[in-house]
C-alpha cells in the first residue's frame, strides 16, 4: 500500500500555481481543436468541484462550530484560494480594494507611477502614491478621476477615499494626469504656453467655469477657482510662492498640488491640462 506523503512533501501555494501556468503555455502551442477540448474538460472538472464544494458546505452548517473550523481551514492559502475559486468564499475588503487599484495600475504604470494601498477602516480608504505620480501636480486629478472612482466602483460602501502624504520620490509627470491624457474629448484651447510664465497664475472661464492656471517651471496645473471652504473665488487672494490664499476666510492652498494647508482634509478641485504645441488646453472634470 502506498504511504501517504509527509508533511515535509507537502506542496506549497506557488509551486502548485506555477505547474498549471506551466500546463497553460504548453497547451498555447497545440491546434485549436485541442485546445478547445482540453479548456472544456477543464470547465467541466471545475463545475464539478464547485458543486461538490457547495453541497458540502451547505451539509455542513449545522454541525456545532462550522463558522470557525471553516474560517480555521481557510486561513491555509490553498484551501483558501480553491474556496475563492469556485465562489464559496467572496473576496475580503482588502482584496475588493485591492482589484480596484489593480484596475487602474497599468494607466499609472504608463507614466511612471503606482499607487498602494495604506488603510482600510469603512467608511474610509487610505492610499499613497508611489513614483512619478507622488508629487506630481497632475495627482490629484488623478486621485479623483481615477483612484477614487475605481474604489468607490468596487467598494460602494467606501464612501470616503483619503490620499496619505507621499513618500516624496517621484520626479513628476509634466502637464497631465494620466487619466486625463487618455481621455480624447472634451479638451477646450485657452492660453499659448509663453503667455503664462513661469511662477505666473492666471484666472479664466473655460465653458462658462472660472478656473486658475498656474506654471510651475515645464509643469501647468489647473484647479476651479473656488475655495473648497465655501466656495468663494480665490482669484483676489494673494498668490506668494506656489500659494493663494483666500481673501475672504484665509485659507491658504498649494497652487501645483491643490493641497489645502489650512484644513488638510479638502483641496482644490483639479481638472485635466495638458499642452499640445505649446498651446494650454483644460479638460473640465465634474
Amino acid at each position: 500500500m502506498d504511504t501517504p506523503p509527509s508533511p515535509t512533501d507537502a506542496r506549497d501555494l506557488p509551486s502548485l500555481l506555477s505547474d498549471i501556468s506551466a500546463l497553460e503555455q504548453l497547451a498555447d502551442e497545440w491546434p485549436e481543436e485541442l485546445r478547445n477540448a482540453a479548456n472544456a474538460r477543464g470547465e467541466a472538472i471545475d463545475a464539478l468541484n464547485a458543486e461538490a464544494f457547495k453541497r458540502l458546505i451547505k451539509s455542513l452548517k449545522e454541525a456545532p462550530d462550522f463558522g470557525p473550523a471553516l474560517k480555521n481551514a481557510a486561513a491555509d492559502e490553498i484551501v483558501y484560494t480553491v474556496l475563492r475559486r469556485h465562489g464559496i468564499l467572496k473576496p475580503t475588503l482588502f482584496e475588493r480594494v485591492e482589484e480596484a487599484l489593480e484596475s487602474i495600475r497599468p494607466m499609472l504604470a504608463s507614466h511612471g507611477g503606482d499607487v498602494e494601498l495604506v488603510a482600510v477602516e469603512l467608511p474610509r480608504v487610505t492610499v499613497r502614491f508611489l513614483g512619478a505620480c507622488d508629487g506630481c501636480p497632475a495627482s490629484a486629478l488623478t486621485f479623483y478621476s481615477g483612484v477614487k472612482t475605481a474604489i468607490q466602483n468596487y467598494v460602494p460602501e467606501a464612501t470616503e477615499i483619503k490620499q496619505a502624504k507621499g513618500l516624496g520620490g517621484g520626479d513628476g509627470v509634466q502637464f497631465v494626469s494620466p487619466f486625463a491624457s487618455f481621455q480624447k474629448d472634451g479638451w477646450t484651447e485657452t492660453l499659448d504656453l509663453d503667455d503664462l510664465p513661469d511662477g505666473a497664475t492666471q484666472a479664466l472661464d473655460v465653458n462658462e467655469e472660472s478656473v486658475l492656471l498656474s506654471r510651475f517651471g515645464d509643469k501647468v496645473t489647473c484647479f476651479s477657482n473656488n475655495c473648497a471652504h465655501m466656495g468663494m473665488r480665490l482669484d483676489d487672494g494673494v498668490v506668494e510662492e506656489g500659494l493663494i490664499t483666500c481673501p475672504f476666510h484665509g485659507f491658504r492652498y498649494s497652487l501645483e498640488s491643490g493641497e489645502c494647508l489650512t484644513a488638510p482634509e479638502v483641496q482644490l478641485q483639479p481638472h485635466g491640462v495638458r499642452v499640445i504645441k505649446n498651446i494650454i488646453e483644460v479638460r473640465l472634470i465634474k
